[in-house]
């Protein structure tokens, strides 16, 4: 494997198909991709080794997350289900059961204990799970249309949801009720993320924009963009300062979030269906349509 001056690997190989997404654990030493092969696939880093592959998805994996402990992987997919994986040794803990179509996005709560998912428009729910006895808590609502994002907020007390139905909704979880619905893009919203002190979210979408909204008002108050493609991953910076976006073409923006202007445009070769930031904020991983993963740095 090639690598970079720092020994960071530039390019993850193992999937047969599509990787659609990927998440990094909290201590930044291991790497779990989703791949519609159906596999969950967890890899050493910064070396590039692959260490685990989890079987027993029977449909692509649409998503992966670990627990905020690290102890814990969740998977989900277009069979419905989302499973739990002990993030050491690969080995299933449960299947959690309930949804009616794919479900695209998984989140854990802030202390771990909570799952909540969207699902597909024969489903359109978001819902809530405990982790520990894998059991359906609430169903806290649906969209118009299939449900591609969830994440919650650093403080645990609100849920952002956002579709197909170009709609992103903030949850209060208290009250267990939709607190704002923020109107802004014109077709699907595709991934959203919270800032590090969780007062504005940041959403993407088909319309190809970045958007920030103030939490607390629902209001849109800063709009980055157009990018050349359709916006299908996003990812914050451990330090809060950056944000990437990557699209169906392939084409890689590093936003500053100082002034909204990019620190890196980049076009790579395939699609890039999913991004997140090395541990160190250096450089990002993309997973793509030729099945594999690439490092690109965010220095130019």
């Amino acid at each position: 494997m090639r690598n970079l001056s720092d020994n960071l690997p530039t390019e993850l190989k193992g999937h047969t198909a599509l990787v659609y997404n990927l998440a990094f654990s909290p201590d930044g030493k291991r790497l779990a991709t989703a791949g519609f092969d159906n596999l969950v696939k967890i890899w050493e880093f910064p070396s590039g080794r692959p260490l685990l592959t989890l079987t027993g998805h029977t449909g692509p994996v649409y998503c992966v997350t670990f627990s905020p402990d690290g102890e814990t992987l969740a998977s989900s997919s277009t069979d419905r289900t989302i499973r739990l994986w002990k993030a050491a040794d690969g080995s299933p803990l449960r299947e959690l059961k309930g949804h009616t179509d794919i479900v695209d996005s998984i989140s854990f709560s802030p202390d771990g204990k909570t799952l909540a998912s969207g699902s597909g428009s024969a489903d359109k729910s978001v819902r809530l799970w405990d982790v520990a006895e894998g059991k359906e808590l609430k169903n806290l609502g649906s969209h118009a249309n299939s449900v591609y994002a969830v994440t919650f907020s650093p403080d645990g007390k609100r849920l952002a949801s956002a579709g197909a139905d170009a709609l992103i909704k903030i949850w209060d979880l208290a009250a267990g009720k939709e607190l704002h619905a923020l109107k802004g893009h014109d077709i699907a919203v595709t991934g959203l993320v919270f800032s590090a002190d969780g007062s504005r979210l940041y959403s993407i979408g088909f319309d190809r924009y970045v958007r920030q909204w103030d939490v607390t008002s629902g209001k849109e108050t800063q709009k980055m963009g157009p990018t050349p493609d359709d916006l299908y991953g996003i990812a914050l910076s451990r330090d809060g300062k950056m944000l990437a976006t990557s699209g169906y073409a392939g084409n890689l923006t590093i936003w500053n979030l100082a002034d909204g202007k990019p620190i890196l445009t980049r076009k790579l070769k395939f699609g890039a269906y999913c991004v997140a930031f090395t541990p160190d904020d250096k450089a990002v991983v993309t997973g793509h349509n030729d099945h594999a993963c690439y490092l690109t740095p965010v220095a130019p």
